[in-house]
């Protein structure tokens, strides 16, 4: 019999998860079988789940094909009907030790094909899974899932279900055990990280948890906390950008739109100018802060107008590194019931043209750091990161894992060249 397969489709929450199901499956004994953890951002993604699925039945003939994920959350039914498929289970179940002793060889009794429960009613995540997962060099742990805003693009909340936090002291002795096993950066992770600690006593928020990660374990050398909602960023979280240099002047934001109009119609929170003054305040109390931000281009009723504010907005904000979506139709949101959807093409020829801009960003970015000095985190003996999550390229190795202090001495297209 041999070990279970795992394949990972999605985001980095989807591959921490991954992970745990790792060691729920092998504590279980599962064997001959293939997992393959779903993603249903879009409907692109959906379908190359099930494209996936095919390809791994040829691979694996005799194995059982086991589905998960939020693909399989939202659309059980579409991956029960395949042939190629012998379970689907949910999101939630996928975390619970009883699902994978289920499908051990040695179970007795009957196991149902198809095991889905409403994932709005999950109140509590299992970040306590695991410890972590990453390179040698870099851990990423979860703190948060779910989502209790209803974006009108967005099939997610209905895979993840609403909104819970891990508490403040596990995630500390998660990464003290991490910092204790040498890893020297950790990640915090979630599905909307910063309405972390609205569920749980006394309404901490995400800049509680950074400052009080910052303070209880002193040995880590870098926190960087992934995906944030700008407006949402609490007081302590914008002190800990201005005083913690263990924090790392890198932030991914959500955006997602350029115009007022559009932001509105996605049901955001924000507006254009909301996302200028956050970046314009970070960078005044961070000089230097780089800034990431998800941006979809040709949204339902999206003129050259309403682009146009976007493609400006990569330079008002200096955004440095760009993750561009075409907007994909998807069934069970209501951005899919706006009249007046954007011609494909043109969608993309819109997103081709704001990842342009992005390029220009970052050339602007690697051209500027030539001459400076980073602390660079290895993650193999040739590659590793500025605090500002730009990659370095070295001639000579380094050690893995290890944070070194380089002078920048010139650039490629998309990376950093340093000497030490």
């Amino acid at each position: 019999m041999s070990a279970p397969k795992f394949t990972t489709l999605g985001c980095r929450l989807n591959t921490y998860e991954t992970e745990a199901m790792k060691e729920l499956a092998a504590e279980a004994g599962l064997s001959d079988a293939v997992v393959v953890n779903t993603c249903a951002v879009t409907a692109e993604a959906v379908r190359k789940a099930r494209q996936e699925i095919r390809k791994l039945r040829r691979e694996n003939p005799g194995a059982r094909i086991i589905v998960t994920g939020c693909a399989a959350q939202t659309e059980p039914e579409t991956f029960a009907a395949m042939a190629e498929v012998d379970r689907v289970i949910g999101n939630t179940e996928k975390m619970q030790p009883q699902t994978w002793a289920r499908m051990a060889p040695d179970f007795i009794g009957e196991s149902e094909r198809v095991t889905v429960d409403d994932i709005m009613s999950v109140t509590e995540t299992a970040g306590h899974l695991i410890d972590g997962f990453g390179t040698r060099s870099r851990a990423y742990v979860q703190v948060q899932n779910g989502c209790d805003h209803r974006c009108t693009f967005c099939i997610i909340p209905y895979g993840r279900g609403n909104s819970r936090s891990v508490a403040a002291g596990v995630v500390v002795d998660q990464i003290k055990r991490l910092v204790d096993k040498g890893y020297n950066e950790v990640v915090l992770t979630g599905v909307d990280l910063t309405s972390w600690g609205a569920d749980l006593p006394g309404e901490p928020h995400l800049g509680d948890l950074v400052m009080r990660i910052l303070k209880l374990v002193p040995d880590l050398a870098r926190l960087r906390i992934s995906s944030i909602d700008s407006i949402e960023a609490d007081e302590n979280l914008m002190q800990a950008i201005a005083t913690e240099s263990r924090l790392m002047p890198h932030l991914h934001l959500s955006l997602q739109h350029g115009d007022d109009l559009i932001l509105k119609r996605m049901k955001r929170r924000h507006l254009r100018d909301d996302a200028i003054r956050f970046c314009d305040e970070a960078r005044r109390l961070r000089p230097g802060i780089t800034f990431g931000a998800d941006i979809i281009a040709g949204f339902p009723t999206e003129t050259e107008a309403h682009f146009e504010n976007s493609l400006k907005l990569v330079t008002d904000c200096d955004l440095t590194w760009l993750h561009v979506f075409p907007y994909s139709k998807r069934e069970g949101t209501p951005a899919a019931k706006i009249p007046n959807q954007v011609n494909g093409a043109v969608a993309k020829a819109r997103a081709a043209r704001l990842r342009a801009a992005g390029d220009a960003q970052v050339a602007r970015h690697l051209a500027a750091q030539v001459g400076t000095r980073h602390n660079v985190l290895m993650e193999n003996p040739h590659m590793g990161r500025t605090e500002h999550f730009t990659e370095v390229d070295f001639a000579a190795p380094q050690p893995e894992g290890q944070i070194v202090t380089a002078r920048i001495i010139g650039h490629t297209d998309t990376r950093l060249t340093a000497e030490v």
